[in-house]
């Protein structure tokens, strides 16, 4: 799956990708910071959760645009179902953050908040798939090179806090029979849950944004070339 983008005929494709790869550029952080800020602050309550659900359809929609391009390659279509899958769970749940904060004693909610932290990370972990499958049929070999490194230490990353997060919450869940000191540190941990979950993902999502930009700026300069070719070759003389 090696096609050249400077020789593909689907520009219309490669235009719905670069606004796909930009919206999720911009709603990822915004909201994972918007919904950490929600359940910690109950100024922002007044927002509602319009906000939070306007950030995780856009998620959608650029994940939406990405399946246009080279819809034929089923390894990349499938990538692309993963995260589209876990896109709609994440817009589903988005109005939780702000519930669970208002009444955060209700297991209900709880569980709900938990099912989004994991559909994050899970959709991030996708998204790296994704990326890596989108750096195969694009023309510079050293984005591909990068793109393969980067995700697959992501992924190690991501897999890796997933294991933690489960592992804390199983702890928490048995906090009864475990020693006093190893409960004081659950509870101090309890408190910053919400900023923990931030610094978790932060790291992972920062590498997820650069692969992200690497690979618009790479079909963005390819898109160009391929039209000053075009528009150099209809203005040049043609001999009799």
């Amino acid at each position: 799956m090696d096609a050249r983008i400077h020789h593909s005929p689907e520009l219309p494709g490669l235009a719905r990708v670069v606004r796909g790869l930009s919206a999720l550029f911009w709603s990822l952080p915004a909201a994972l910071l918007l919904d950490a800020k929600i359940a910690t602050d109950p100024t922002w309550h007044s927002f509602g959760s319009l906000p939070s659900a306007a950030l995780s359809g856009l998620m959608v929609y650029g994940i939406r645009q990405l399946r246009f391009f080279q819809s034929q390659e089923r390894i990349w279509i499938a990538s692309i179902d993963r995260a589209e899958i876990l896109s709609w769970l994440i817009l589903g749940l988005a109005p939780f953050p702000l519930w669970w904060s208002r009444n955060p004693d209700e297991p209900f909610l709880t569980r709900s908040v938990v099912v989004l932290v994991f559909g994050g990370l899970f959709f991030v972990l996708a998204l790296n798939h994704a990326l890596y499958r989108l750096s195969l049929m694009i023309p510079d070999e050293v984005v591909r090179l990068e793109t393969r490194l980067f995700s697959r230490v992501n992924r190690l990353l991501l897999v890796l806090q997933i294991a933690v997060t489960a592992s804390y919450l199983v702890l928490l869940r048995e906090r009864r029979d475990l020693p006093s000191a190893l409960v004081d540190v659950l509870g101090t941990l309890e408190e910053a849950k919400p900023w923990l979950v931030v610094l978790l993902v932060l790291v992972p999502l920062a590498l997820t944004m650069t692969l992200i930009w690497k690979a618009k700026d790479v079909i963005l300069t390819s898109v160009f070339q391929t039209w000053e070719q075009g528009t150099s070759d209809r203005q040049s003389p043609r001999l009799p």
